[in-house]
């Protein structure tokens, strides 16, 4: 039997029934209908905001990079009759030994990754989005929580009934293999951000956890507060004015207020540490075509490049 005939159309339809009442269903699908152009698998978004601030075009995904990887008859299997949910700005959906309920594959929105602590010795560690999942220790047979996940932006997630995702993956080796490659990208970016907190400079890490939040809000502006860059970057409210002052001199950010927007991409490419070139080349060649968060400006530009070459000898892959 031919390869394309092995998916039943009865699937193909489900699934595009579940992507449509996905997109229908959304609070920002509903807010931002009316300035978004594109074809079936992107959005993008356009303008500026009451301050005056640039909104550049930019792609949007409509859905999770690691459930588009699946084959239409694994990704049946995983989702079933899973219905998508809105995830709310600082909804807190696990706390550090909690046990874990539910699965989440972001779309559009993201969740802040933090370790457990009085809160002076809290840290941000990770950012899922639309490239990854929420949940990964179940992947080890681990149904505890060791972490604090936050949402960070507000939008869309596939939530997963804990107990259905362990039947799914125990039985069905072609799912676990597919997220065992992420569960190896997560651990090893996790080491990557452990270098980083230790040996890079502030300014370094607030360019890249900008370049991180951007890629994972699909937007060049987003709103957080002195306080909270602190908090993320564990670091005191001092230390990240001097960082975010450096770089409006630059005039690769403006800042003001809590609104940030990013005016120029390449400069804080350049000004990052190589941390964030690291990470996209680690998922990139683990995950193949399921790549990380999108270069919204198409390929890989030469700062990455560069950043990527002189940290090689810090890659986890040979």
């Amino acid at each position: 039997m031919p390869a394309q005939m092995l998916v039943k159309p009865s699937v193909i339809s489900i699934i595009r029934n579940s992507v449509q009442r996905a997109e229908s269903t959304s609070v920002r699908w509903r807010t931002d209908q009316g300035t978004r152009t594109g074809d079936a698998s992107t959005t993008e978004t356009a303008g500026v905001n009451k301050n005056g601030f640039p909104v550049p075009t930019l792609r949007a995904p409509t859905d999770n990079l690691l459930l588009a990887a699946l084959s239409a008859e694994d990704r049946l299997r995983l989702l079933g009759d899973t219905a998508i949910i809105d995830l709310n700005l600082s909804q807190t959906l696990n706390e550090p030994g909690d046990r874990i309920h539910h699965v989440y594959f972001p779309v559009d929105s993201f969740i802040s990754l933090i370790t457990p602590g009085a809160a002076r010795a809290q840290l941000e560690i990770g950012l899922v989005g639309s490239e990854g999942m929420l949940g990964v220790p179940l992947l080890l047979g681990i149904n505890l929580s060791p972490l604090r996940a936050l949402v960070q932006g507000a939008g869309r997630a596939w939530r997963i009934d804990a107990a259905h995702f362990l039947r799914v993956i125990e039985s069905h080796v072609s799912i676990r293999t597919a997220l065992n490659r992420y569960l190896y990208v997560f651990l090893a970016q996790l080491m990557q951000t452990a270098t980083c907190t230790r040996f890079h400079l502030v300014e370094a890490r607030l360019a890249r956890w900008l370049l991180m939040t951007r890629d994972r809000a699909h937007s060049n502006q987003f709103h957080v507060t002195h306080e909270f860059l602190a908090f993320m970057l564990g670091v005191r409210r001092v230390g990240v004015t001097s960082a975010a002052s450096a770089l409006q001199r630059r005039n690769l950010i403006r800042y003001q207020r809590g609104d940030i927007a990013i005016l120029d991409v390449r400069g804080l490419e350049r000004a990052a540490c190589p941390c964030y070139a690291i990470d996209k080349k680690i998922y990139g060649r683990v995950l193949g075509k399921s790549r990380g968060p999108r270069q919204h400006a198409g390929r890989e530009s030469g700062a990455i490049r560069l950043a990527t070459r002189i940290a090689g000898s810090e890659l986890l892959l040979s």
